[in-house]
């Protein structure tokens, strides 16, 4: 019999990971801060309920896909005295190693088990059941989540507790350095005189060929800023990803460039599709543009923080 999962964020991500379990026949509850997001599910299955102890009450398995470390916090101190005794809680939102390790302490210390496992592969890798997801935990864990997490991608045991959220931030910092560097040599290209949508297709397959410059490189000819993962996030890892450094002692001086950008155009488009960094390329060089398209942004803003 499969065991019984709670999913609690269902969210640009979590809706289509909670999907692909229930498709494996995995019985399934959920709950959402905004609680018709998780009422959405209901007709492929779910269990909704708005009672976030309800939630978890039989649940074996609680996945948790929210927004940051504090309000996976949150969540968990709430129901970590009401879920049953040895229950594995999968953490697999993106947050800090520090707060990674605090819920690892605060989960085993009421009889339970933890494990970090943030993803990445963005809502079409979370559609498809692409993920990439980084695992922090103890072995004996990590067996038992595997046949879930191979639902939903390809699950690798990357060390112990905390060390999911740190090979998350290591994804992050080559993500969020390689939007900068695809936006830069597209708006070259442009600015130089050649096609940059020819460019793009020249230099794929060579040395230069990468999983950003096929997405998001083709976002930023398209002028498409519609999410996939948002500005706000690649910001928030921007800045966990220093303060690990920071704790591990170690300069890492690309990766504060790369923050500064991503922090000068957030305020505005906290929302938008990380390939909005063509934007923040953009008001630096004015009157250089990367194709003549509209631009397609979210109508509602965010905040960053």
């Amino acid at each position: 019999m499969l065991p019984r999962i709670a999913f609690l964020g269902i969210g640009l991500m979590g809706k289509p990971m909670a999907l692909r379990l229930l498709s494996a026949g995995y019985p399934v509850s959920t709950w959402n801060r905004s609680a018709h997001k998780s009422a959405a599910l209901a007709p492929f299955g779910a269990k909704h309920t708005e009672d976030l102890a309800g939630a978890v009450k039989d649940a074996e398995i609680i996945v948790t896909m929210l927004e940051d470390g504090t309000i996976v916090q949150s969540v968990l101190s709430q129901i970590v005295d009401q879920i049953k005794k040895e229950a594995l809680v999968i953490d697999m939102s993106s947050t800090a190693q520090s707060e990674a390790l605090t819920m690892h302490v605060l989960v085993n210390e009421r009889g339970n088990r933890f494990i970090d496992a943030p993803v990445s592969g963005g809502v079409v890798g979370a559609e498809r059941g692409e993920l990439a997801i980084m695992v922090g935990g103890v072995d004996e864990d990590y067996q038992r989540a595997q046949p879930i997490l191979q639902c939903l991608g390809r699950p690798t045991l990357v060390g112990g507790p905390g060390c999911g959220q740190l090979a998350k931030l290591c994804n992050q910092l080559i993500v969020g350095g390689t939007l900068g560097i695809v936006a830069e040599a597209l708006l070259l290209a442009q600015a130089g005189g050649a096609d940059p949508a020819a460019v793009r297709d020249a230099i794929r397959g060579g040395f230069a060929e990468s999983r950003i410059l096929e997405v998001h490189g083709k976002r930023m000819l398209d002028r498409n800023f519609m999410p996939g993962g948002q500005v706000k996030s690649q910001f928030k890892d921007m800045a966990n990803i220093m303060a690990a450094a920071e704790t591990a002692g170690l300069q890492i001086p690309l990766t504060a460039l790369a923050s500064e950008v991503f922090l000068s155009i957030g305020s505005e488009y906290a929302s938008a599709d990380q390939s909005a960094v063509l934007l923040a390329l953009e008001r630096k060089n004015p009157g250089k543009r990367l194709g003549a398209g509209q631009d397609q942004v979210p109508h509602k803003v965010g905040e960053l923080g």
